[in-house]
């Protein structure tokens, strides 16, 4: 059952209501929502929805993999796919694909921790033109021991860290808190 435009609208209306400071920024997903835009879809310009994961492991390390693609450090996430159920299961989709990590992992919340609208560049080898992507954050803790398994195609590299290093503030605080 694939994600439809009401999840998708209501997970970012629930957001919204919950993180006023934050609707200008969630905006342009909304307006596209109103225009019927298939923002499951990583065609769909300017913005399409994305799905990420923040995983904790017990000593209170998030981890990070390193993008090929972006040639960076970030944590796991990406596209949305027809067989996703709603938004935090295409999250964990994600995590599972880009780690190997298959069990012994649990949401710690039911909602987003974040929602991050941000810029993509252009990929000339994907033949895809700059965007942006609105990348639905779920937070998830280990349940037991966890054995990494990279997606070698788009990952080279993990780390678990500090959330301390976090580079987004908001996510930062809320993983902080979530933690307490």
């Amino acid at each position: 059952m694939a994600i439809t435009p009401e999840h998708i609208r209501e997970t970012f209306t629930e957001y919204a209501d919950a993180h006023p400071d934050e609707k200008a920024a969630l905006s342009l997903v909304l307006e596209s929502l109103d225009k019927d835009a298939d923002l499951t879809s990583r065609k769909t310009e300017p913005v399409h929805v994305t799905a990420g994961a923040v995983l904790v492991d017990d000593s209170g390390e998030v981890l990070f993999i390193h993008h090929k693609g972006l040639n960076k450090y970030l944590t796991p996430g990406g596209h949305l796919e027809p067989e996703d159920p709603n938004l935090l299961g295409a999250a964990l989709r994600e995590l599972s694909e880009e780690t190997g990590i298959r069990s012994s992992i649990a949401p710690l919340l039911p909602v987003p921790v974040h929602i991050d609208v941000h810029e993509i560049p252009a990929s000339k080898s994907k033949g895809e033109p700059a965007h942006q992507h609105a990348d639905v954050r779920y937070l998830f803790r280990t349940t037991g021991p966890v054995e990494v398994e990279l997606q070698e195609e788009e990952v080279s590299g993990f780390v678990w860290r500090s959330p301390d290093t976090l580079t987004d503030e908001r996510l930062r605080t809320r993983v902080l808190a979530a933690l307490r």
